[in-house]
């Protein structure tokens, strides 16, 4: 009886389970030197293979053992140029939206450059190898969006960082400014009418600089290496099937979003947290009061800080009555507190998983935030660059963290705000609050990015998804052209009537001044 149960259960499953997808061949660029960008999606692309899909992965970080249908083209990444760019923004004493857009620019443009200048790629284009499906990172990459018309095949783009009012032309997202925050700015949803204009303006330079300086760049880079493309580049960016949004609602805020832009914050998260080398175990139950975890990220290096902000962190660390794993890129560190554990790699998700690390100090990053979140870890936010500063005012905002200047911090204020945040329970309370909103969905994020992945290979491109608007120029998508005609004719009506009525009443005058001239004279 209980094996007809199992079988009836069995076919009721399939029953209910999406038509096969067939393997494809697909192409994923995820050309950024820095790891935050391949974290994001390695999980998932690896995720594909194990489905049956053929993996081809352009990236500056090859897999370090073969693994079945994934196959690399690594790019050779020059580790210099990426550390001194870092190292150029972390030094930065005023990060003004000007500087932010200039720097991420030349950051993005060795990024494009990286992959259309590489041997192996230049092969695979002039090849007759085709895809089935591009797989690509989509900040200011435009020149590399051509690929999908090149192969003949529907693109996904990922962004890493979320959505902003440039990735959302991309498939004609809305984004009305009055409530929807730049990435690269510190308002939240909710605005002042100062804040809306800030944002007004932050997101009017984003644009004017992305139109006005990126595109043109790599409209170059497109008539240069695809010389045979038909489509103009601004047709080309609107070429995309779906777009993977690296953000989530519970710890952000509710926006529109086109069918096919799909939040799946969380996907690079393996959901089977894995035991702790013996060292890090055993350092963070040796402390009673539980343990604290100090990372800048996979971008900004701790071992390249200045000496003096070393020492700062470092006073801060050591007057803590806890234990503190730091993500430190050298195996020593003169004068580290004993209560300090370096490393120059920490599995950060196994890491904040463990029950006793209470607080994690971070630079606020997406990937570092998501992460918090999905374990219900308040943090102590020490933003560096970009977003990482609406990161951390997400959390300051939500109540599950506090914020320190980086730039300026000392080693009382970096304390202060860590025995805060230890020592009074409401932001562990709303960590734990936020992290249940963030996993009470449908699907795991993960689930859900290989499920619409598939949908796009099964519907050939999925058309159905998306919306009308990228047939229009500007003026027909903002309807100025509609609103021209509509209070345009009338206004005009309104005027020429008002002159007529004018005109016929100053002739009524004249010839009644003539008729009473008249009078007099006879």
């Amino acid at each position: 009886m209980g094996r007809i149960i199992h079988i009836i259960l069995a076919l009721a499953v399939y029953a209910f389970v999406p038509r096969f997808t067939e393997s494809a061949k697909i192409l994923a660029v995820f050309p950024f030197t820095g790891p935050s960008q391949y974290i994001c999606v390695q999980l998932y692309l690896k995720s594909l293979a194990a489905r049956g899909h053929e993996i081809t992965s352009i990236s500056a970080f090859p897999q370090k053992t073969p693994l079945k249908n994934f196959r690399d083209i690594t790019l050779k990444d020059e580790y210099k140029d990426h550390d001194e760019f870092i190292i150029s923004a972390v030094e930065e004493k005023s990060e003004t939206k000007s500087t932010q857009l200039r720097t991420w620019f030349e950051y993005s443009i060795m990024a494009s450059l990286l992959v259309l200048k590489n041997e192996e790629f230049q092969q695979l284009l002039h090849s007759d190898e085709q895809f089935d499906l591009i797989i690509i990172e989509v900040f200011c990459q435009d020149s590399l969006y051509a690929l999908g018309k090149h192969f003949n095949a529907p693109m996904i783009g990922v962004s890493t960082f979320g959505a902003d009012i440039v990735i959302d032309q991309l498939v004609d997202n809305v984004s009305p400014l009055a409530y929807v925050p730049a990435p690269s700015g510190t308002n939240l949803d909710v605005m002042n009418f100062w804040q809306r204009l800030d944002n007004l303006y932050t997101n009017t330079m984003e644009l004017l600089y992305t139109h006005l300086v990126i595109i043109p760049e790599q409209q170059r880079y497109y008539e240069k290496y695809f010389p045979n493309a038909t489509l103009r580049l601004t047709e080309v960016r609107r070429d995309f099937s779906l777009l993977l949004l690296n953000q989530h609602y519970s710890f952000s805020w509710p926006r529109p979003l086109v069918p096919n832009a799909i939040e799946v914050a969380g996907m690079h998260i393996d959901h089977k947290p894995k035991k702790l080398p013996t060292d890090m175990e055993a350092f963070i139950n040796a402390s009673a009061k539980g343990a604290i975890y100090f990372s800048l990220g996979s971008n900004v290096k701790s071992a390249l800080l200045p000496k003096q902000k070393l020492q700062e962190i470092m006073n801060a660390f050591a007057s803590l009555p806890v234990n503190v794993l730091w993500k430190f890129e050298k195996t020593d560190l003169a004068g580290k507190p004993k209560n300090v554990f370096i490393n120059k790699w920490f599995p950060q998700s196994d890491v904040l998983a463990h029950p006793k690390v209470k607080l994690f100090v971070t630079h606020g990053g997406m990937h570092s935030l998501i992460e918090a979140v999905h374990h219900a870890k308040p943090i102590v936010g020490t933003p560096v660059f970009y977003d990482q500063y609406l990161n951390v005012e997400k959390a300051v905002s939500k109540g599950f963290g506090v914020a320190v200047n980086f730039r300026n911090f000392t080693s009382i204020e970096l304390r202060d705000a860590i025995l805060e945040v230890l020592n009074n329970p409401k932001y562990t309370e709303r960590a734990q609050e936020i992290s249940a909103s963030f996993h009470d969905r449908p699907m795991k994020p993960l689930d859900a990015a290989i499920y619409w992945t598939e949908y796009v290979l099964r519907h050939k491109g999925a058309p159905q998804l998306r919306v009308a608007a990228r047939h229009l120029n500007f003026l027909q998508r903002h309807s100025v052209d509609t609103m021209a005609v509509l209070f345009g004719i009338p206004l005009l009506l309104a005027i020429f009537i008002t002159r007529w009525i004018y005109t016929l009443l100053l002739v009524v005058l004249l010839n009644k001044d003539r008729s009473n001239n008249k009078k007099k004279n006879e």
